[in-house]
């Protein structure tokens, strides 16, 4: 399983407990096959949503580009 981590930033006041592990952000690549079938969004341990690896959002964690002129210019 593949793993990409966005921490968001909380504030914190003097006192006030830290419940860090509730607030992180990750995204959780989930692979069938050796396909990537979906994405999840977690919150800490939970599950808040699943992102379809084709869409805009999906290929944009993943790190693939809807330019094909600009793929292949990267690549030569």
């Amino acid at each position: 399983m593949s793993e990409i981590t966005n921490t968001e930033n909380a504030d914190v006041q003097k006192g006030a407990p830290v419940e860090a592990p509730q607030d992180e952000i990750s995204y959780h690549a989930v692979e069938k096959d050796g396909k990537i079938t979906a994405i999840w969004e977690m919150r800490g341990r939970k599950h808040v949503r699943t992102i379809d690896p084709r869409s805009q959002e999906g290929r944009h964690l993943l790190g693939h580009t809807d330019n094909h002129e600009n793929a292949q210019s990267a690549q030569a």
